[in-house]
């Protein structure tokens, strides 16, 4: 579903059914899949190309039905952040490009809590999105999808990884690729150590194969699917987006990823398989994150494009 469907007319000219959704329908389903959006972010993914006051007729049925409800936030600018009531998610429970994920329900409190690490995420999606379109490369607005989780092995651990978002992309040019990365979105609100920790978890997961229970690790289990390859062609490349503190520090814990990938052998085996790299999200919307400032945390420093780490 693309993010500049204009209304669906009642039949096309042949005749038949239409084949677009609604603005409405679309977003409804931006809400659903990202949780809580600002009204200008859901202007950037729906319909950049209107007025942005125009989104609000789009918002006021919604809102009106009972759908949708929204947190108005501080900062000097009180944008509202809509999220979905109860009614909204048994609206868009059974809908197709939802399939598969339990829509959030979020009460006012929640959502004001929620807010600041939910609304960067969307952030830097939108950095992404606006790269594509002006690449024509294919990356719609729901292609990222946050807060995806999968099993860990029981070793005492964590029980799962959980990405802030994996996002599939699509370039088409020079020549056509498909990308796949986990995301993880800091805010400096925890320490820079157990930030690094989760290059550990990744790794974790990167060798992890599920054995039926009750039987040992045989040599024909060692022949296995791998538990990613269930989900994933290609194991998804790893992006640090760093934000919420001064260059100096976000710098500091960009080496300290480096650090890790460096001197924790399960991470250094797994860093040789997958591309990992950092970034800072102020950059990733000043430059683009298609332009060299992302910093791979094995090997050599000088900053890349995401799709070259």
């Amino acid at each position: 579903m693309t993010t500049a469907t204009a209304t669906a007319t009642a039949t096309d000219t042949a005749g038949h059914p239409p084949t677009g959704d609604t603005r409405a329908h679309q977003a409804l389903a931006l809400i659903a899949q990202h949780r809580m959006v600002t009204s200008t972010q859901l202007h950037q993914m729906l319909a950049p190309d209107i007025p942005p006051r125009k989104i609000y007729k789009v918002l006021a049925p919604l809102r009106a039905e009972g759908l949708i409800a929204h947190t108005v936030l501080g900062g000097g600018k009180f944008l509202q952040a809509h999220f979905l009531t109860p009614a909204g998610a048994q609206t868009v429970r059974d809908w197709p490009e939802l399939r598969g994920r339990a829509p959030a329900v979020l009460t006012n409190a929640a959502a004001s809590m929620r807010a600041a690490h939910t609304l960067t995420g969307v952030r830097a999606h939108l950095a992404f999105l606006t790269d594509a379109r002006e690449r024509s490369d294919e990356y719609g607005a729901l292609d990222w999808v946050p807060e995806t989780a999968h099993r860990l092995p029981d070793t005492g651990g964590e029980e799962q990884v959980i990405a802030d978002a994996v996002f599939h992309y699509t370039a088409t040019s020079p020549r056509r690729r498909q990308y796949r990365a986990f995301v993880e979105v800091d805010r400096a609100t925890m320490s820079s150590e157990r930030l690094a920790r989760k290059l550990i978890s990744y790794a974790r997961f990167h060798d992890y194969t599920p054995q039926p229970a009750g039987r040992r690790n045989t040599i024909a289990d060692q022949g296995a699917m791998l538990a990613w390859q269930r989900f994933y062609p290609r194991f998804p490349r790893i992006l640090f987006i760093l934000t919420g503190a001064s260059r100096p520090s976000l710098t500091r814990r960009i080496q300290d990823l480096r650090h890790m990938t460096a001197d924790h052998e399960l991470v250094a085996r797994f860093a040789a398989h997958v591309p990992l790299g950092a970034a800072v999200l102020e950059d990733i919307e000043t430059a683009s994150p298609s332009a060299p400032v992302w910093t791979p945390l094995a090997g050599p420093a000088d900053p890349k494009p995401w799709t070259q780490l």
